[in-house]
């Protein structure tokens, strides 16, 4: 198999997980054909390759940092993304990709995948994992530089959005939800997933955590209806969805 088809599948053993570096950010799927096939490209060279464009050094030890071989375990990722139904045909926004965790894994079940963050550095270093990809993904992934209080999406641009493990990092959040709505089209689900607001042995120190009833309140604040409320499903953090109106 040409090494192209080994990045997908190395990239999805990435635990991206962003706490550490936000300054504002269906299980019946089987998993496509290049993220089956089994590689014998190692993690390192993974990183090597892809952060070779971008800050050899500090920013792979950033990304190194954000490796958790159990993540797949509690982040639950395809339970994650069957909540948003059916995707064929869709647009898809994921605030705060970092390093793609959510993002790659929507391409295969949506027909486009915004990948979206205020770094420069995650934004390069996704760009270097798509061009790996199959041409036909490639046409499907778009990162896109924001701006910490504008997501930068065009008017009813996207039918869905997943917030994943940023929440607590954005700032002015219920201006920042009302700007990112109008990028979503009507009845579109918005889901938001972080961790709950206690002691854990992982996440982010409780500064950057958000309690449930905030999260629903600013949800509503921005006019936003509360669809779903989980705090069961995953270990860590609760689960929140809600669509526009």
């Amino acid at each position: 198999m040409h090494p192209r088809y080994f990045v997908l599948y190395a990239l999805i053993g990435l635990g991206a997980c962003q706490w550490n570096t936000r300054q504002s950010s269906s299980p019946s799927r089987e998993a496509p054909p290049i993220a089956q096939e089994k590689s014998s490209t190692s993690l390192k060279d993974l990183k090597q390759s892809a952060s070779a464009q971008i800050e050899v050094g500090s920013f792979e030890s950033l990304v190194a940092d954000y490796e958790s071989k159990d993540r797949v375990i509690w982040q639950k990722p395809n339970m994650v993304i069957s909540l948003l139904g059916d995707l064929t045909g869709k647009t898809v926004a994921d605030i705060g990709a970092g390093t793609g965790y959510f993002a790659f894994r929507l391409v295969p079940v949506a027909q486009k995948v915004i990948a979206v963050d205020i770094d420069r550095r995650f934004i390069a270093f996704m760009d270097s994992i798509k061009v790996h990809l199959p041409e036909s993904y490639q046409r499907r992934f778009e990162t896109r530089l924001a701006k910490p209080d504008d997501p930068m999406l065009a008017p009813n641009e996207v039918d869905a959005v997943i917030i994943v493990n940023t929440y607590g990092y954005l700032r002015n959040r219920i201006a920042y939800l009302k700007t990112l709505s109008k990028g979503m089209k009507a009845q579109a689900p918005l889901l938001v997933i972080d961790f709950k607001k206690s002691n854990l042995p992982i996440g982010p120190s409780n500064e950057f955590k958000v309690a449930i009833t905030e999260v629903l309140r600013e949800l509503e604040a921005a006019g936003l209806q509360i669809t779903k409320v989980d705090q069961e499903s995953l270990d860590y953090q609760y689960i929140v969805m809600a669509k526009k109106p």
